[in-house]
Order: C-alpha cells, then structure tokens, then sequence
C-alpha cells in the first residue's frame, strides 16, 4: 500500500485509466467480432469504415501499437475486397 498521498493518487488514477483501456479494448473486439461475423458482401463492405474507424482510435488512444492496426486493417481488408 502507498504511503505518500502522491502515491494514493497515482494508484487511482491507474485503475480509473485500466479500466477506461479495458472498456476500449472491449469495444475493439466485438466491433470486430461483429464484422467477420457479417455474411452478406454487401453489408461487409458497407461497415468496412467503421470497423477501420474503431481500429484507428484504438491507435491513437494507445490501446494497440500502430503496427498492430495496420496489420489488422491489412487483414480485414482483403475480405472485404473479395466478398
């Protein structure tokens, strides 16, 4: 247990920001989950935006590593331009 009330704080705000990360991450899973689910082309295609939109805002909120959202882009892409 911290002993300095800096350190009380600091211990707080680490859980508060955890569990705003795990709530984001959360999101980028089932927005994903969702889309590889979709079975119809068209309805694949017509939520491809959204589901990059998610992904870049992870980016930027530091959830995943910017590699890891193109990689997933890259990935989610090609099944959006064969269906």
């Amino acid at each position: 247990m911290p002993n300095h009330k800096s350190a009380w704080k600091r211990m707080r705000q680490n859980e508060t920001r955890r569990e705003r990360n795990k709530m984001d991450r959360t999101f980028l899973r089932k927005t994903i989950r969702s889309y590889n689910a979709q079975e119809d082309a068209a309805a694949v295609r017509e939520s491809f935006p959204q589901v990059v939109s998610a992904i870049d805002k992870a980016v930027k909120k530091g959830i995943i590593h910017h590699r890891k959202g193109d990689r997933l882009k890259s990935r989610l892409s090609k099944r959006s331009n064969t269906s």
